[in-house]
């Protein structure tokens, strides 16, 4: 069984142009067409944190957003939302608290494809360094205390190297995709948005999705992988 993930800080869909325009997210969500979607910075900050992509504008893709929401406008949690092709059964889907300094969290959700589990979390880690590798262990400490499945965590992790700092924490017991630089979008350098897996995924391809939309919508460009479940 083969999936696409997708992770992509949206920076609640304000451009590098300065205009707030979520169809033009939805757009560039569509030409990487994923199955499975993290998002970041999906809610404004303040406020009621109302979500920056009316849900109305979901309901003409073919992705739903899962209930990880704990306030009625939003999204997501501290920002961070999932998305899931609607034929994906979903059988949990929570928001996650993270040691912090910053407004910071996790959402998790647990699937059912062609009658597999597998368990899904999206994640925007501490910009400052101060509480990242602390954010990385109480995610993994999570998902070793539920019911062990093939797992996929993805989102922004704020590391720049790849081995390294917080990133660590991993250890050989989870592999590491850093398909290439997606900050900032338009000339990308950094590769802090990553995709890290159990070891029962097998990494067929991956890339950074660099169009003439993403290198505008956002101040980070989408990461992808497709993945298969041994």
């Amino acid at each position: 069984m083969e999936l696409t993930f997708a992770t992509y800080n949206i920076h609640k869909a304000i451009g590098l142009d300065r205009r707030r325009d979520p169809e033009r997210i939805i757009a560039v969500l569509r030409e990487v067409d994923a199955d499975i979607i993290a998002l970041q910075e999906a809610d404004r900050r303040f406020g009621e944190r109302e979500s920056v992509i009316p849900r109305a504008l979901l309901d003409d893709t073919h992705w739903r957003a899962l209930p990880v929401a704990r306030r009625r406008r939003s999204l997501g949690w501290h920002g961070n939302a999932l998305l899931v092709r609607r034929d994906i059964d979903v059988t949990a889907a929570e928001p996650l608290d993270l040691p912090t300094l910053e407004p910071r969290g996790a959402v998790i959700a647990e699937l059912e494809v062609e009658g597999r589990p597998m368990r899904i979390v999206g994640t925007h880690l501490d910009l400052s360094g101060l509480r990242r590798r602390d954010q990385v262990r109480a995610l993994i400490r999570t998902c070793a205390k539920r019911t062990r499945l093939p797992t996929v965590l993805m989102g922004d992790f704020n590391q720049w190297g790849r081995m390294t700092g917080a990133m660590r924490e991993f250890g050989m017991r989870w592999q590491q995709l850093a398909p290439g630089p997606s900050y900032p979008a338009r000339r990308p350098i950094a590769r802090l948005d990553r995709i890290v897996t159990t070891p029962n995924w097998a990494y067929i391809e991956g890339g950074v999705h660099h169009s003439n939309l993403s290198a505008v919508a956002s101040d980070h460009l989408p990461v992808w992988a497709k993945l298969a479940l041994d």
